[in-house]
């Protein structure tokens, strides 16, 4: 886990407040940067194969497939993995798209989430659209950015489209396309699918902040070290169905800014959420509480799980990866549970 966090981020702050951007950037790549995995990942990574291939072709890619590929949009270039599950090639099969946070990478957060071999299991297409560093020094998604904030344009275009390109070539079901992300990852996964709710299903964050409320960089280390500040403000359009999981002593993103997405549920609607909380513990050993808010009618519109004693990592996840907390309750199977529940109706039609 990173060393004192706030005191890079001070750093970094004080740089651009200077007028030293680059610099700015430089100190939150250092924070950020994910320790070497161990070698045992190597021998993880092998189980599928991985080949070079654009995402331009007329065929799905073989079952067990892990390619790798360039995609060229309207709006950029972008590099991407796509998992094909074991099983059959014909089926129409869900698709989730995974963002990956700050210093990271796709083969990285596909071998910490555990979400091939669990695609293997429940049946769905994995997509990792992977940041470059000439997008970002960081690799991170660049979602404080007024300009990679809105539907239409920067980041945020460029995934919706890479999105519907992976959805043509797996033959994926058009209703059931979901996006998640960790970190940086998470924010930009929220602020795609509020940008794009006719293409995502459902939305999951770990670890991340609610679209909407950053529009600089000194601002999102402002919200990253002390929490957003999510009281009043105007209606707001509602929210894809979402799952969140945040650990409540997480030191590089403030567990308050889990509480964004209950705010911007309530300030989407007038009618009243009913909302339950169940408690529970890990295989692992450790305490969580899960917050369910739904309508009258009994459909959950946010799931909201706090990890107690975790930090900034992906809860259940496997050490082969970055990030992760293995004590923890599984995000990747609650988080396919939740998705894999839900559908796009306008998508269905």
């Amino acid at each position: 886990m990173m060393k004192n966090p706030f005191a890079a981020m001070a750093r970094a702050q004080r740089l651009a407040r200077r007028g030293r951007p680059l610099s700015a950037a430089l100190a939150l790549q250092k924070m950020l940067s994910p320790p070497a995995p161990p070698k045992r990942a190597k021998a993880v990574a092998k189980r599928a194969t991985t080949r070079a291939e654009p995402i331009l072709r007329s065929t799905r890619p073989l079952p067990g497939s892990f390619i790798r590929g360039q995609f060229s949009g309207p709006h950029g270039d972008i590099a991407y993995k796509l998992y094909t599950p074991i099983g059959s090639a014909r089926r129409r099969m869900p698709l989730l798209v995974l963002l990956h946070g700050c210093g990271q990478s796709a083969d990285d957060i596909a071998r910490g989430t555990g979400m091939n071999a669990l695609a293997d299991e429940l049946g769905y297409l994995v997509l990792y659209p992977e940041q470059s560093m000439s997008a970002n020094l960081g690799r991170c998604w660049n979602w404080h950015r007024p300009g990679d904030q809105k539907r239409g344009g920067g980041e945020p275009a460029l995934i919706a489209e890479l999105t519907r390109q992976a959805a043509a070539i797996g033959r994926a079901n058009r209703a059931r396309i979901y996006i998640a992300g960790i970190s940086a990852g998470g924010a930009a996964a929220a602020i795609v699918a509020s940008a794009y709710p006719e293409l995502y299903a459902a939305l999951g964050v770990h670890s991340g902040l609610v679209a909407g409320k950053v529009s600089t960089l000194t601002g999102a280390m402002a919200a990253m070290r002390n929490g957003a500040d999510h009281a009043g403000g105007p209606r707001m359009r509602p929210p894809p169905p979402t799952i969140v999981f945040h650990g409540d002593e997480d030191g590089v993103v403030h567990p308050s800014n889990a509480g964004g997405f209950l705010s911007h549920l309530r300030r989407s609607s007038t009618r009243p959420l009913v909302s339950r909380v169940v408690r529970g513990r890990s295989s692992g050993g450790r305490d969580f509480t899960r917050s369910l808010h739904a309508r009258a009618n009994g459909v959950v519109l946010l799931e909201d799980w706090v990890v107690h004693g975790s930090g900034h990592g992906w809860s259940g996840g496997n050490r082969a990866g970055s990030h992760t907390d293995p004590a923890g309750p599984d995000a990747s199977r609650e988080m396919m549970r939740f998705f894999l529940a839900r559908k796009n109706e306008a998508a269905a039609k």
